[in-house]
């Protein structure tokens, strides 16, 4: 199977383009460029009208907020550069025991709502971006694509404002490590790979110029450079958990978008021994995310990852959902494990889920329609809408539509 996932990879990059090239179809690897299409033809039907109306309604919030960068942080990195980014490990917190708190001390599946930093305005940013980019696409409103365009220059371009291409002080931990940040901290900018589909989906602006994209690649080459030598990115690059696996979903969505084909190549072959196998046992379990205090939440977490990486691959022509080791580790058994909860009182869960347990039953919900895409007898669309109750305002029937 895997010699034959290899010669497939190969096959693609000798013998494609970059991207879809077809009118109004973005080269987007997360969402379903065709599927946007579709939905863009038709948004102000009964069906996406709603989202849509809701969508413009965030756009225009977002036209009137500031945009904010890594510069607006009272703390500073242990480098002494405000460029660097900063953020705190979400569950660590000051030690009771101690007169100064220090060293933190961790609280799993607690969040410290002191752990900000520059993590507040990174989501700021993102979120911004999003909206605006989403708005563009399907109004064709150059007034969002402009805005976009502005949130990107300061947080990623702008001499004065520019986060510089690295996450060495991500998730640090007062008192520990001088100061350091951890491999855990590549999470807090996982986004970046649906911020990198906005700025396919908003090729045709003449507000987000070719200047932008020619720097936002520049700079995505930079943190690429980082993500391959830097021994922080590499304690991600190694961890054995969700981690890892949205370590390579990361990669390959830059590597694809900074042209480092050999580098997608490599990640996407690799992918299903390296990650998916050794993290789903044969009856589906994902025994190191049951472990956590929210172990249905990390389930689901983990589960998005692989839909992303399911998606980044169909637009290369790789099926990885169907990748399956010998002794029957899949995509299928993982989510057949985390639908039999879906609809189920928390009761009937066997392992720790502290919060947010109908929170995650929506996100399951998503999750299985995100698989249905791949496997159209698996029942996963007649479960998520059963038991779906998103109101049909949110973006997520645009930009995951049944088209």
């Amino acid at each position: 199977m895997r010699n034959y996932m290899q010669l497939m990879i190969v096959a693609f990059f000798l013998f494609t383009g970059a991207g879809k090239t077809a009118a109004q179809i973005p080269a987007t690897r997360i969402y379903d460029g065709e599927k946007l299409a579709k939905v863009k033809a038709r948004i102000h039907s009964e069906e996406y009208a709603p989202a849509f109306n809701k969508l413009i309604s965030d756009a225009d919030k977002a036209l009137k907020s500031k945009p904010v960068s890594v510069m607006d942080k009272e703390m500073v990195p242990a480098s002494g550069d405000k460029h660097d980014y900063m953020s705190m490990g979400p569950y660590w917190w000051p030690d009771p025991t101690k007169p100064d708190g220090l060293p933190y001390i961790r609280k799993d599946g607690v969040r410290n709502p002191n752990a900000t930093s520059d993590r507040t305005n990174i989501g700021k940013t993102i979120s911004n971006i999003l909206a605006l980019g989403t708005a563009y696409y399907f109004s064709g409103n150059e007034k969002y694509a402009a805005k976009a365009a502005e949130f990107a220059r300061v947080w990623f371009l702008n001499p004065e404002t520019r986060m510089n291409p690295n996450i060495n002080y991500g998730q640090m931990i007062p008192g520990r490590n001088g100061g350091k940040g951890r491999g855990f901290g590549m999470i807090d900018a996982y986004s970046f790979i649906e911020v990198l589909d906005v700025v396919e989906m908003m090729s045709t602006s003449s507000s987000f110029t070719e200047a932008d994209r020619k720097g936002l690649k520049q700079w995505f080459t930079d943190y690429l450079e980082w993500i391959r030598t830097s021994p922080i990115a590499n304690e991600e690059r190694t961890a054995e958990n969700n981690h890892g696996l949205a370590f390579d979903v990361q990669q390959t969505v830059y590597a694809l978008f900074t042209g480092d084909s050999a580098l997608a190549q490599k990640t996407i072959s690799e992918f299903a021994e390296k990650r998916l196998f050794p993290q789903i046992e044969p009856d589906g379990k994902q025994p190191r995310e049951l472990a956590r205090t929210t172990g249905f939440g990390y389930t689901n977490f983990n589960l998005i990852h692989m839909m992303d990486m399911c998606a980044l691959c169909k637009t290369l022509g790789i099926d990885i959902y169907n990748s399956t080791s010998k002794d029957g580790r899949n995509m299928a058994k993982a989510l057949e494990y985390m639908a039999s909860f879906v609809g189920k009182p928390q009761s009937e869960f066997p392992y720790q889920q502290i919060k947010g347990w109908d929170r995650e039953q929506q996100s399951s919900c998503w999750i299985l329609r995100r698989a249905s895409f791949y496997d159209k007898k698996s029942g996963w669309e007649k479960i998520s809408k059963k038991y779906m109750k998103t109101p049909s305002s949110d973006r997520r029937y645009l930009l995951y539509s049944l088209e």
